[in-house]
């Protein structure tokens, strides 16, 4: 199956496209190369373009007529700086976004995945959150990411569309065969974080420890990045049979997570056991838009689109690890 991949030269964009190939698919990628980086996408069908770029868009359809699945993860994700630059958040995350969708919907593409967030959810007792959970964004790039899922759900109703929106948790690891992994700017990755602060023998910087947590620091959902690829290409081949499992007219939003939570301090243990290493811990402020947390549900991936994750925090620790020592040239 031939695939449109927006922002398949990033971090994660660039393990869905490795889990497309790996799985016989065929990903064609646009990315303006902003947060992706060439070398992930040296040997492969790739547009450097905007996803606004409706040129490009056009080109992209006339050469490969034959694509059947957009997956929709071109995006701005930093929760920090959504909240000192707005505007970019809006305009990249939802106004690009209509317009991408309108020229699929245009183009013949009747099937889209998207890539949302699972930082939509209000806080629940317990942190476990099901699709059907309550919502309460709380960054603008949580809402904005709501906005577009609201938006998507009304193009269905409208449009001849189907979307499957995959609202995913924290990835965080590196692909297995190290093709792929975070960069040292891609300061949202705890693990990474971690890394670099020992790398550079500094402080770890704990964003608070009052949350209403079981030791006081934020509680997430961390996931191999290699399990949330495959959740794209499981939900690509099983798109059909989920919207006959949860009888879905054609929006369906699937929570994609390890379904565990942990917390900041449990990250770091997991780590000193995996790599051996110290790390030095301050305590810091909140962050403005963070949230206590919470961790996913996914009985609904297991049961419309087969997906379950095989891959623990260790794992995903472990080859991190193993990726940043690749990438310094150890």
């Amino acid at each position: 199956m031939k695939v449109l991949v927006t922002g398949g030269a990033g971090y994660v964009g660039s393990c869905i496209c490795q889990a497309l190939i790996k799985s016989g698919h065929v990903p064609i990628i646009l990315d303006s190369l902003l947060a992706g980086r060439s070398y992930f996408v040296s040997d492969k069908n790739f547009y450097k373009a905007d996803i606004g770029d409706l040129g490009v868009l056009a080109k992209i359809f006339d050469e490969h007529p034959d694509i059947e699945v957009l997956i929709h993860y071109a995006e701005r994700a930093m929760v920090g700086n959504s909240v000192k630059n707005p505007y970019d958040y809006y305009i990249s995350n939802v106004t690009k976004s209509i317009e991408l969708c309108n020229f699929i919907t245009e183009a013949g593409c009747k099937k889209m995945i998207y890539c949302s967030t699972g930082a939509i959810y209000e806080d629940v007792a317990g942190y476990m959150v099901s699709e059907s959970s309550p919502i309460k964004p709380r960054s603008p790039f949580s809402r904005s990411k709501y906005i577009t899922e609201m938006v998507l759900e009304d193009f269905c109703t409208a449009y001849d569309l189907r979307c499957i929106t995959l609202r995913y948790f924290n990835p965080i690891g590196a692909s297995p065969d190290m093709s792929a992994g975070p960069e040292e700017s891609n300061s949202g990755n705890i693990v990474s974080r971690i890394l670099e602060s020992v790398h550079k023998g500094s402080d770890f910087v704990i964003n608070g420890n009052d949350w209403s947590t079981r030791d006081g620091t934020c509680i997430r959902d961390y996931l191999h990045v290699w399990d949330l690829a495959m959740a794209y290409v499981k939900a690509i081949e099983n798109f059909d049979r989920a919207f006959r499992v949860s009888e879905s007219s054609g929006y369906l939003p699937i929570n994609i997570g390890s379904g565990k939570g942990a917390t900041v301090k449990e990250v770091i243990t997991a780590f000193e056991n995996v790599s051996g290493d110290k790390v030095k811990v301050k305590i810091g402020g909140r962050r403005p838009g963070d949230t206590c947390g919470a961790y996913a549900s996914i009985n609904l991936a297991r049961d419309c689109i087969e997906w379950r994750p095989e891959l623990s925090m260790e794992e995903a620790i472990l080859d991190s690890i193993r990726w940043e020592d690749k990438r310094r040239g150890r």
